[in-house]
């Protein structure tokens, strides 16, 4: 099997994963709790008028938002389905954007990755100035397909997620304090520019036959990005938790090595 193809090597069968997809309390814990410590920090920066180190807090709340929610939407942070749908509602508000919707996007994704039809991955098709450029109407159209790709289920926790946001931007814009309003403003900005950091990074100058993602090596990168961008070893073996990658990406540098062909940075 040639060795760009890695999700069709026969030498994955011999990668064991299936242990990695459990996760001790202490795991659980951190990963229910990850973003908490950040969003509080941007909210007392905001409302201390520090907003350079306001918004790089908001930045690392966004990160370990997406990285709570991306758990949660595959329903591997090792707690109830339903306890994992609404940390999806929860963070929806505070990201303001609906993860359930997304969620069905993102389905669709790992299903017909970087084919024409892959709404979420259409960013990595651009160049990296059109990817930044295209952010804004990207998370429009990835809430438009998502709502019409969502199941019954789905669509009822939107609506939830919706009314939720609207009432908390409302809230926010009429009576809640400064601090506030930049923290809300921040979380916009975020999802406008998912579409080159979330997509474009870990998908750019990848095929469906071959290489789908990238991926990344060494200690300190993955550290700052918390492990988001083992997104080979995600799209290869989905049902294991972000918070495990480490050890599935060193098990298959055994097997198949040349998977760290393409990576993020």
């Amino acid at each position: 099997m040639s060795p760009s193809r890695p999700q069709r090597d026969p030498r994955l069968r011999a990668v064991e994963w299936r242990d990695l997809t459990q996760l001790t309390a202490a795991r659980k814990i951190y990963e229910v709790l990850l973003s908490v410590p950040w969003l509080v920090a941007a909210i007392a920066l905001f409302r201390a008028k520090w907003v350079t180190l306001g918004l790089l807090a908001a930045f690392f709340f966004f990160l370990t938002g997406l990285r709570q929610a991306h758990g949660a939407q595959h329903y591997v942070l090792g707690i109830g389905r339903r306890a994992q749908d609404w940390i999806l509602v929860i963070l929806s508000v505070l990201m303001i954007s609906s993860l359930h919707a997304l969620q069905a996007t993102h389905m669709h994704h790992h299903r017909h990755v970087l084919e024409p039809d892959d709404i979420e991955s259409s960013t990595a098709r651009m160049s990296w100035w059109r990817a930044l450029l295209a952010g804004p109407w990207f998370i429009v159209r990835l809430h438009r397909v998502g709502f019409r790709l969502a199941t019954r289920r789905q669509r009822a926790w939107i609506w939830t997620e919706a009314t939720a946001m609207a009432g908390w931007v409302i809230a926010i814009a009429h009576w809640a304090p400064e601090g506030l309003q930049w923290f809300v403003a921040a979380m916009i900005a975020g999802e406008c520019l998912t579409g080159f950091f979330a997509v474009w990074t870990v998908h750019h100058d990848c095929e469906p036959e071959a290489q789908v993602a990238r991926t990344q090596r060494g200690a300190w990168k993955n550290l700052v990005s918390y492990e988001m961008f083992y997104h080979l070893e995600h799209h290869l073996f989905p049902a294991v938790p972000t918070s495990r990658l480490p050890e599935l990406a060193a098990r298959l540098d055994k097997v198949i090595p040349q998977v760290t062909a393409k990576q993020v940075f």
